[in-house]
């Protein structure tokens, strides 16, 4: 995958390259952006799929046509749903427009991937309570935030010290969907596991300083404006992970957050001892959290949908 552009690399993660290949190109405009790392990956990876849907040719020589063509392969013969294919579509027009500086036109003719009418997964409470008793450990005490705070996964899990205020019983999620913050109920029950769990990220944030590996990841702007923050406890995470990992961006070493494959899985073996057959994940308590709340006529103030 190579590129013709010969404008400079903004972040000069290749100063060995007079012009960076495509695949490089691309990755320097998705962190100059600040994307998301998930969304780096995800529209990464649609790139090099439709470089290879088109055996190698370039991008600027098959455009819209070639867009179509792509976008209706993935709905006839790849059998993708509807979300998938808007974000095939939405990684190429990042693509042509900030990549290569060459917006497409209006494509029109393709065909649409069907959006699945599926109803979610919702659980009684009797259901919610036999699953939360067969947590144990930060696993309940996310579950327990999922549900009584109706938090998405990534949102508990990047929940920073300053977020919890426990004397307005508020828990202030940051940059969530849409990137924007929010305010949201602090259960009762999640309390004393929430002042415990705190105390066991002071306690990593003490060893790490120790050992010279204290830093956190923060918000861009921020990190520039206050590099020194990093190393402020108030900025460490709530549910840190077990041990340190080289940051795939910065290369720098520090503790991360629990990663959410862990508490998907405790919840999948709680739900199995449970008996419950319906399907359940992390996500079915945030809708628990909201049917019941509508039921018991309390509103639903604290989600945003």
């Amino acid at each position: 995958m190579h590129a013709t552009s010969s404008s400079a690399a903004p972040l000069g993660l290749f100063p060995n390259q007079s012009q960076p290949r495509l695949y490089d190109r691309a990755v320097e405009v998705l962190r100059t952006a600040h994307y998301a790392r998930r969304t780096e990956k995800a529209y990464l990876h649609w790139i090099g799929r439709f470089v290879r849907f088109h055996r190698g040719q370039h991008p600027r020589s098959v455009r819209e046509q070639g867009v179509n063509a792509f976008l209706t392969h993935l709905a006839v013969e790849g059998d993708v749903t509807s979300s998938t294919q808007n974000q095939a579509l939405a990684a190429l027009l990042f693509l042509y427009e900030h990549v290569l500086k060459e917006p497409l036109d209006r494509i029109e003719g393709v065909v649409r991937a069907k959006r699945p009418k599926r109803l979610p997964v919702v659980l009684t409470r009797g259901e919610t309570r036999r699953i939360l008793n067969e947590l144990e450990g930060v696993h309940r005490l996310v579950a327990l935030l999922l549900y009584g705070s109706g938090l998405r996964l990534l949102e508990a899990l990047r929940s920073r010290v300053k977020d919890v205020d426990f004397g307005r019983s508020e828990l202030t999620i940051r940059e969530a969907k849409g990137n924007k913050d929010r305010r949201t109920m602090l259960p009762q029950a999640a309390v004393d596991g929430l002042r415990h769990q705190i105390e066991v990220s002071r306690r990593f944030h003490v060893e790490d300083l120790a050992h010279g590996v204290g830093s956190v990841e923060l918000p861009y702007a921020f990190a520039r404006k206050c590099p020194q923050a990093a190393f402020e406890f108030r900025w460490k995470y709530v549910f840190p992970a077990a041990g340190i990992s080289r940051d795939p961006r910065s290369g720098i070493h520090r503790r991360h957050h629990l990663h959410e494959s862990s508490v998907s899985k405790a919840i999948r073996g709680a739900t199995k001892r449970s008996d419950i057959t319906k399907r359940v994940t992390a996500h079915t308590f945030r809708h628990s959290f909201a049917t019941h709340l509508v039921e018991s006529g309390s509103g639903n103030r604290s989600h945003p949908g």
